[in-house]
Parts: structure tokens; C-alpha cells; sequence
């Protein structure tokens, strides 16, 4: 009775797909599972930062109308102001005036936007922390917790785009190397240790110094060399991969290369892709966040996490701008390689049992 009763699951086991299997296998690293999980959570909230952390109210509703200040610039006389401006909604008269009877608004959680200076805050910049900004100050007067918020979501979309860019790249770069092999290989690896040679802070620098400093710059830049590395395992897939039986069944029934390479081995050449992805975005945001540092990175004003700990250099004695920053960078860091490390014995070819 109970090998009746066995026998049908071990053939449903069986049937599970590979990636299904390497889905379980990571499930069951719960480390890197749950830092798959609080990652996740802390890139939607930093979509969404206009929603968590803006010195414009949400929802306004003045004598009788209703307001949406978080999509459209209300001028100062709307709500009883002297001056056609925009409406600077920290100003206590402001403030009054929304809190009179009749009158209400649906704030933020935090109070303040990515370029907000509060020009009534009691405390000089670098401020503490207090109540009105959680976590401080920093030397300009913005809020620290703002800061953070927004500099995340510009770290970590900078390098999920990093991240896409050089993986493109370095696919197709070591899929035409390890596929065609003989000549092709030897003289793209010569040009690529050529390319590879070539110093990029310098070349950082000199672009810096003639074009106006960008996000997209730094990310032509970067993308230009991000994908090198890669490239030599994708190469090494492709190399192995092509002598198998099922691309010389493929090449016999006619089948071109670029399909071939498509849709046959490229599948089987997934697992450094994979592995690697989470420690390129680490990568990516390490090294925004050290341009930023060195004043190559992101034009200015824009929040970012080097400029803090920039200024945490420079303001030793307001030590909650490079302590909140850096717990932040190791946070976001630790949470990529944790889930690396989990991808990585989850895509072991060794590991066969489901």
C-alpha cells in the first residue's frame, strides 16, 4: 500500500521545472530569502517617496475647495497669503491658516521634500535630531531623513540601470566570443584587455571637467566598462555549451546561429548571469556613491549618499549625517550580498535535490 500510495508524487517532483527547483532552493535560504523580501519593500517605498517624505501637503481642503498641492503649484494667495509665489507650506502663517476651523490637510510622514530647506527650523545647520527633523540636518538644512530616502531610490535605480546596461553588453560581447571561437575570440580579447587598460577614474575626470555632470553621463561612462567582467564568464558558458549534442542537432537541421544562440544556448548560460546580478548592483551603487564622494558624481543638489558621508567628512561633530548614511550603504550592501550569496547555492549545478 504505500508504494501505491509513493509512487505518483515521486514523478510530480520530477516534473518540476529547474528554475522551479532553484526557487525552492532559495526559498529555503532564509537569509538571502528574507533580504530578497525587505530589499524589495525598501525599493517600492523609495518609488513612492513623494508619498513618504514631501513638504507639500497630500490633500488640502480650504474654504470649501480641495486642493492637491503634491501635483500642482498653488500660489501664496490661494490660502490667504500677501504674495503670488509658490505656496511654502512650513510657513507657520500657512500652517494657521489650514488649521483653522473648517480647513484641513493630509501631510506626509515626514514633513519634508529632497530639496527642502527649512528656513524657520530653530536649531542652525547642521542640526540634531529632533522632532522636527527625525534624523537631523545636514550642513545645508535639509532633512537628513528625506536625504536618505530619495538618495536610495537615485542609488539603487542607477544601479538596477548599470546593472541592465552591462548585462546586455557583456551577453552579447561573450556570446559572440564563446559561439564563434577561433579568430573572433583571439582578436576580441585582445581589444577588450586593450579597452580594459584604458583608466577610468582618469577619463571620469576629463568628461567631468567638459561636460556638465549628469546621471546619464555617469552612466554612458560606467556602462562603457561595467561589462568586461561578465563578458569572460558568458564566454566561458558559450565555449562549453557550443560542442553539446543539442546545438549540432540545431546547426543539422538548419538552424542559424543567432537563433541557436538565442534559444538554445543562452537559456543553458544563465547561471553566472544570475549569480553575479546582485553584487553588480552593489557594485554600481559602491561606486555611484564614491563619485558622488569625490564630487564626480550626480549634479549638485541632487540627493545622494556620497554627498552625505561627504559631508559627514567634513562635519565631524555632526556625526548623525555619516552614521545615518552609512547604516543605510551597509544595509542596502549587506541585503545584495546576502541575496547573491542564496542565488549562487541556489543555481549550484551540484545541488540536485529539489
Amino acid at each position: 500500500m504505500s508504494s501505491s500510495t509513493e509512487s505518483p508524487a515521486l514523478p510530480a517532483a520530477r516534473a518540476q521545472s529547474p528554475g522551479r527547483r532553484a526557487w525552492q532552493r532559495f526559498r529555503r535560504n532564509r537569509l538571502g530569502y528574507w533580504s530578497l523580501l525587505i530589499f524589495s519593500a525598501l525599493v517600492l517605498l523609495s518609488l513612492c517617496a513623494e508619498l513618504l517624505s514631501n513638504d507639500r501637503p497630500l490633500i488640502v481642503r480650504y474654504e470649501g475647495q480641495t486642493y492637491f498641492p503634491i501635483v500642482r503649484d498653488y500660489p501664496e494667495t490661494v490660502f490667504g497669503g500677501d504674495f503670488d509665489t509658490p505656496t511654502d507650506y512650513l510657513d507657520p502663517f500657512i500652517q494657521q491658516r489650514l488649521a483653522q476651523e473648517g480647513n484641513w490637510a493630509i501631510y506626509a510622514p515626514n514633513r519634508y521634500g529632497a530639496h527642502t530647506i527649512n528656513y524657520f527650523a530653530k536649531d542652525p545647520a547642521p542640526g540634531p535630531p529632533s522632532r522636527q527633523n527625525w534624523l537631523g540636518t545636514d550642513d545645508r538644512g535639509r532633512d537628513l531623513l528625506a536625504q536618505l530616502i530619495y538618495g536610495f531610490r537615485v542609488s539603487v535605480l542607477f544601479g538596477l540601470a548599470l546593472a541592465a546596461i552591462g548585462t546586455g553588453l557583456g551577453i552579447v560581447a561573450g556570446a559572440i566570443q564563446g559561439y564563434f571561437a577561433g579568430k573572433t575570440d583571439l582578436l576580441m580579447q585582445r581589444a577588450i584587455e586593450i579597452w580594459g587598460a584604458m583608466p577610468e577614474l582618469y577619463l571620469l575626470i576629463i568628461f567631468s571637467a567638459i561636460f556638465a555632470p549628469s546621471v546619464a553621463l555617469l552612466l554612458i561612462i560606467l556602462s562603457l566598462f561595467g561589462w568586461i567582467g561578465l563578458a569572460d564568464y558568458v564566454r566561458a558558458e558559450f565555449l562549453r555549451n557550443r560542442q553539446m549534442d543539442y546545438v549540432r542537432a540545431a546547426r543539422a537541421l538548419g538552424v542559424g546561429n543567432v537563433a541557436i544562440m538565442w534559444r538554445h544556448i543562452l537559456p543553458n548560460s544563465m547561471v553566472p548571469v544570475v549569480t553575479f546580478l546582485p553584487f553588480r548592483i552593489s557594485a554600481a551603487i559602491l561606486a555611484l556613491a564614491s563619485l558622488d564622494f569625490l564630487g564626480l558624481g550626480v549634479p549638485p543638489g541632487t540627493p545622494s549618499l556620497g554627498e552625505l558621508l561627504n559631508q559627514g567628512k567634513s562635519s565631524i561633530d555632526a556625526w548623525w549625517i555619516s552614521l545615518s548614511t552609512f547604516g543605510v550603504l551597509v544595509l542596502t550592501l549587506t541585503l545584495l550580498t546576502f541575496m547573491g550569496d542564496a542565488l549562487r547555492d541556489a543555481l549550484d549545478p551540484r545541488k540536485v535535490q529539489a
